[in-house]
């Protein structure tokens, strides 16, 4: 398979040369692996197993390490977390830059080690599946998420360019973004997600915690992907499969733990009122939620109920991965008045906050900027700045005073 540039690659370089230990996290199959073989070609590779105790790494790290010296990439920490303390010993007694290059694919086993083991040594970093600049290629130094976010005023008078892109967007949609499935022919594009939920579930889950039905944790799954782009009551998710709310939350968490879920917080200008409300739950594949809501084509996903929260999920989902390139990435919310108006999308950033609608409609009207006026008037004393409503669409275009349709396929 052809390797395709990521966005990610330049920052992960400049940290491997100021940092002696680099984590890189993500779900399983997003491309960790290919990715640091393609960054650190001379780097030795060992590529832990959760069975077998590769070079006795659990039972004598310091053996292991002794035998595999630095520069090291192990591969799926999560499976000898032993391992962590000797590196820190090793680290602190000749710190170097790149000595050790580390994946994890379960946010809990490897942040908490590193985080506890490895503070001040290690940068952490997120890789996300691909993004629509690297499906096609277009990978900048500077992307069109960044511009706005520096200059919206620039942005939209002197757009990006536009990603002229080969397929359609349900195909796009239907498929996701992890990329195994990004050459893979339609007709098989299900089998490999099939595959993929049942290993994530069979694996990963059942190491994480006690699943004894796994049954029914794939019926809760399917739940989960039919709630993305939805604000989540934690507290009731798991009635329509007969699972107690603890359950539930604790599920919840281990999609998350895991790379499949995301939440965006509620955006309040009283903190503590902001903690209190619901976020929205966003599911970080959109093919995988086409799998389990059982959408067998990009044809049937064109008119199924779910069409518009798959749209914003995929449009949350890249912006998210973008803004992960950033050396100050923003903070994301959404918004909800208490008469119904809504933001699908609130960055903050230097003080500022830019809001962001997304709207499956390829002629953006006025009416689509009601959100964004009502939080503009909500909250007058705060710095906001131009809004947008992405869309699939081809140029930016002026809606209303304060914003602008902008198309998703751009770099």
């Amino acid at each position: 398979m052809k390797y395709k540039e990521r966005n990610l690659s330049d920052k992960i370089m400049r940290i491997a040369q100021q940092f002696p230990v680099v984590v890189i996290s993500g779900a399983r199959q997003v491309g960790k692996s290919t990715l640091i073989k393609h960054l650190f070609k001379e780097h030795d590779l060992v590529l832990l197993d959760p069975i077998v105790d590769i070079g006795n790494a659990r039972e004598d790290p310091d053996l292991f390490l002794d035998n595999h010296p630095s520069p090291l990439i192990l591969d799926e920490i999560q499976y000898a977390p032993e391992l962590v303390p000797a590196i820190k010993r090793r680290v602190d007694n000749n710190k170097q830059a790149g000595m050790y290059i580390l994946t994890g694919s379960q946010q809990w086993s490897v942040l908490k080690s590193i985080s506890e083991s490895l503070a001040g040594r290690a940068i952490l970093i997120n890789l996300d599946s691909f993004s629509i600049s690297e499906i096609y290629e277009h990978t900048e130094k500077k992307h069109w998420l960044e511009q706005y976010l520096e200059n919206p005023k620039d942005f939209v008078n002197r757009p990006p360019t536009h990603i002229n892109a080969t397929r359609t967007l349900y195909e796009q949609l239907w498929r996701g973004t992890l990329p195994e499935v990004d050459t893979l022919d339609l007709e098989f594009v299900s089998d490999y997600h099939q595959s993929y939920i049942q290993t994530y579930i069979e694996r990963d889950i059942r190491q994480l915690a006690d699943v004894n039905n796994p049954q029914q944790f794939g019926r809760f799954c399917q739940l989960a992907s039919a709630l993305t782009a939805q604000e989540i009551n934690k507290s009731h998710i798991g009635r329509e499969i007969g699972i107690i709310p603890q359950t539930a939350m604790r599920w919840l968490e281990m999609l998350k733990g895991t790379f499949q879920w995301r939440d965006v917080p509620a955006f309040h200008s009283n903190t503590i009122k902001r903690i209190s409300s619901k976020p929205k739950g966003y599911f970080t594949d959109t093919g995988l939620i086409c799998h389990l809501q059982l959408i067998s084509s990009p044809k049937a996903l064109s008119g199924h109920p779910l069409l518009g929260h798959i749209f914003e999920t995929f449009v949350v989902n890249e912006i998210y991965k973008l803004s992960q390139t950033m050396s100050t990435p923003p903070r994301f919310f959404h918004w909800r008045s208490h008469s119904g108006a809504e933001v699908d999308l609130i960055l903050e950033r230097d003080g500022c906050f830019f809001p962001i609608e997304i709207k499956l409609s390829t002629i953006p009207a006025k009416r689509d900027t009601t959100g964004i006026n009502r939080f503009m008037a909500t909250y007058p004393d705060l710095k906001i700045e131009t809004g947008l409503v992405i869309a699939p669409i081809d140029k930016i275009s002026k809606i209303s005073d304060n914003v602008y349709a902008c198309p998703l396929f751009m770099v």
